[in-house]
């Protein structure tokens, strides 16, 4: 499995809605300005978690540690935000969907395309960090070219 950095794309803005920083959590944002794309595993049952939890919800260990995702991922669900709530107007409209990562996570994202790409369910798509000018935020967006690499 590739555990390579994201792609970086850069957004010369502010974040609309910054991520709640804590002890806990500043690991996973710090990783992710470099690139950096993990989650928590429990050391105990061995499953991951999305996103990263101090304690298991599986089995309610607090033996967690950091492991890298890949990524690569299936867009299981998606759409256009047109009618967006105030702190994303600005943004409208943008596209949102539910990526299922080959690990097995699912999760919710921004997703990067431009209107004229064919966004649909089952299309292979990637993660990468979208690096605003006061932190980084996770996105998918469509692989063009699933041959490629």
């Amino acid at each position: 499995m590739n555990h390579n950095p994201l792609p970086i794309v850069s957004v010369a803005d502010k974040l609309s809605y910054p991520p709640r920083l804590s002890d806990f959590t500043q690991t996973f944002w710090n990783g992710l300005r470099l690139g950096q794309w993990q989650t928590t595993c429990c050391e105990d049952c061995k499953k991951v978690t999305f996103p990263p939890k101090p304690v298991c919800p599986h089995c309610w260990s607090s033996k967690v540690g950091w492991k890298p995702l890949g990524a690569k991922g299936i867009l299981y669900s998606w759409t256009r935000i047109h009618a967006a709530p105030a702190v994303f107007a600005s943004e409208s409209p943008y596209a949102v969907g539910i990526v299922d990562l080959t690990e097995g996570v699912r999760l919710a994202c921004r997703l990067v395309a431009d209107e004229d790409i064919a966004l649909s369910p089952g299309i292979p798509v990637e993660m990468v960090v979208l690096q605003y000018e006061d932190g980084p935020l996770f996105a998918a967006r469509p692989v063009l070219d699933p041959q490629a690499n």
